[in-house]
């Protein structure tokens, strides 16, 4: 039945893309503003595809682990309007956790980078998927199972939220009223895309907000800040099908063969924040922040030291 159900999710929203990705480009064209590039695009697709195919291939084998975990619940609710709450509030929870361990941790960030590898920031861009994502993602879920929440609803639900999750790439709404206060807005999911170091690894939820106020990693637009700049701090040097999915684990397996670090380096270099090294020839997102933060601050004291203000 919940397989129907996400069929019949599948059909509702393909209509509601298409419609919203045609008038994102009339209205973008309109107003002379290039959004999207055929390119780019395409290789959104490309990446939406690959994505599909490994979670098709091993939905079979992760149903079947959170299935297993679901026969050791350890409640069983009785309400069907607290069971679809809660199963919504928990899976978006569990899911704050997954995508902010896909930045923090470098390991994860070598399959997360790809949605983060567009430099334009569109609708088309939800569809950039993290290729390898669902080899692991389940995992994340399996509390879920414990906690008395069925396999198939626990995947419904998590397709449900990821057509909010889609909805919110876009340039063209500016701010959402009361809503900022409560869900993942395209205002705030336009600061996670940003590669501004004030903005890096901010905003993290796909459905609420108030995880990332909770958890510290909440950051609201500036109308007062830098123009957002979207893609990686760092572009991929030349792009081609393979590179785009696998430039990180190039860039780790590099590091590893390293021959001037120990151990505890080669770890860092897999399990570290993205940006770490052992020389500090490369900085991690917190590192960038605080040196923008700190010529900031000496440009204040420059300009309050001069002797010819007033």
């Amino acid at each position: 039945m919940r397989t129907i159900y996400e069929q019949l999710l599948i059909l509702i929203s393909t209509p509601l893309y298409l419609f919203i990705i045609g008038l994102e480009l009339l209205l973008t064209n309109y107003g002379h503003k290039k959004v999207y590039t055929w390119k780019d695009t395409a290789v959104n697709v490309y990446l939406m595809i690959l994505n599909a195919c490994i979670d098709i291939f091993v939905r079979g084998g992760y149903l079947l682990v959170l299935n297993y975990f679901f026969h050791y619940q350890f409640f069983s609710f009785t309400n069907a309007i607290v069971y679809w709450i809660m199963l919504l509030v928990l899976e978006d929870f569990m899911y704050y956790w997954l995508h902010r361990f896909d930045h923090e941790v470098r390991l994860f960030w070598a399959v997360h980078v790809t949605h983060h590898s567009s430099s334009q920031l569109n609708f088309s861009v939800g569809f950039r998927s993290s290729v390898l994502q669902p080899l692991y993602r389940f995992i994340y879920f399996i509390p879920l199972a414990l906690l008395g929440f069925k396999p198939l609803d626990i995947v419904f639900i998590y397709s449900a939220t990821q057509i909010w999750g889609i909805f919110v790439h876009i340039e063209l709404i500016k701010k959402m009223g009361w809503l900022e206060y409560i869900l993942v807005t395209p205002s705030h999911h336009r600061v996670h895309h940003a590669s501004n170091p004030k903005y890096l690894d901010m905003n993290m939820g796909m459905f609420l907000i108030i995880w990332d106020k909770l958890f510290g990693t909440f950051q609201p637009e500036l109308d007062e800040y830098q123009p957002i700049k979207y893609g990686l701090t760092k572009s991929i040097e030349k792009e081609t099908p393979l590179t785009i999915v696998f430039h990180e684990w190039t860039g780790i397996r590099k590091d590893l063969l390293r021959r001037d670090i120990g151990w505890k380096e080669k770890l860092l270099y897999v399990f570290g924040p993205p940006g770490w090294s052992h020389d500090g020839s490369r900085k991690t997102s917190q590192e960038l922040r605080q040196m923008e933060n700190g010529n900031q601050t000496e440009t204040v004291s420059t300009f309050s030291d001069n002797p010819l203000t007033t």
